[in-house]
């Protein structure tokens, strides 16, 4: 006797709801605080993004008396020449975070090359370039970045220059020492023995088994990025006035602080939350890539 057998169609799902599951799946057992730190990070990127749009005021005009304290017109009042502080603090959170992630990027990628050749070829090649890194390790990193500074001029764009030159060697060591713990593993000794190139193993497979330690790093170094680049503003070393900068910003001001108390306090406030939330979402990265 013969059993019919029922064939059952299965549904289409569309592109959205496979990326949507997909986004769901991945955020599986995330915690309350991980959400909220991925929140407050993508927060950071629509104001990078959007900043301009955002702002009530153009941040380099005068908008209202000086000093004004805060208001319904001016949230955080006005500075000693009567520009917005709002618009100001949000124009210069945009220019740390955005000026952080580029230094990030550079010595994520510069450093992680280097500490890639170091370990993947090591004799002679990681004696030099460790050698190189640890010379840079030992030099003091904030009073070199204020040297280059202060010789290349005045510029948010040297300041950035001069946290770059000294922030790629940390990279360096995280990525050879992820390296030369690969190489000793048994699929890299059996993809050596199966003839491939040294190249091709380093970067189809040194390379991304050392991504997810860089990635953590990296998010991880955002909140000190801003805090050096702020504290370089601070002493004169960014862009020079009326740039809305959040450390010269806190300078000017910082002689106002019991007769103005919002003209110094802002800017610092804005750092500050540029720092809580790099942090902490910095914490939520790590947790999610060592729980996948």
């Amino acid at each position: 006797m013969a059993v019919a057998e029922y064939y059952v169609a299965t549904p289409l799902v569309r592109y959205g709801s496979r990326f949507g599951l997909g986004v769901r799946q991945y955020f599986q057992g995330t915690s309350v605080a991980n959400y909220v730190a991925f929140g407050g990070l993508a927060a950071m990127f629509v104001l990078a993004a959007f900043a301009g749009h955002l702002v009530p005021y153009d941040p380099l005009a005068v908008v209202g008396q000086p000093m004004a304290p805060p208001s319904a017109a001016n949230p955080l009042g006005t500075d000693t020449v009567g520009r917005d502080i709002l618009s100001r603090v949000l124009v210069g959170m945009q220019s740390s975070w955005l000026g952080a992630l580029v230094v990030g990027a550079f010595g994520a990628v510069f450093g992680g090359l280097v500490g890639l050749v170091a370990g993947a070829c090591g004799g002679w090649v990681d004696t030099v370039l460790m050698r190189v890194t640890d010379a840079f390790l030992a030099l003091p990193g904030p009073i070199l970045a204020l040297c280059v500074v202060a010789a290349l001029g005045r510029s948010y764009t040297h300041t950035l220059i001069g946290v770059a030159i000294v922030w790629w060697p940390l990279y360096t060591r995280i990525v050879r020492a992820e390296v030369r713990r690969l190489r000793a593993s048994p699929h890299m000794e059996a993809a050596r023995v199966g003839g491939i190139g040294r190249w091709r193993l380093m970067y189809r497979h040194l390379l991304p088994g050392a991504i997810p330690a860089t990635i953590v790093t990296a998010s991880l170094d955002i909140a000190a990025l801003v805090l050096i680049v702020a504290g370089l503003s601070f002493l004169g070393l960014g862009a020079p006035q009326p740039a809305p900068e959040l450390g010269s910003m806190s300078a000017q001001g910082v002689t106002y602080i019991f007769s103005a108390w919002w003209i110094p306090i802002m800017p610092a406030v804005g750092v500050a939350i540029i720092a809580v939330v790099a942090n902490f979402a910095g914490d939520a990265i790590r947790d999610r890539i060592r729980d996948r």
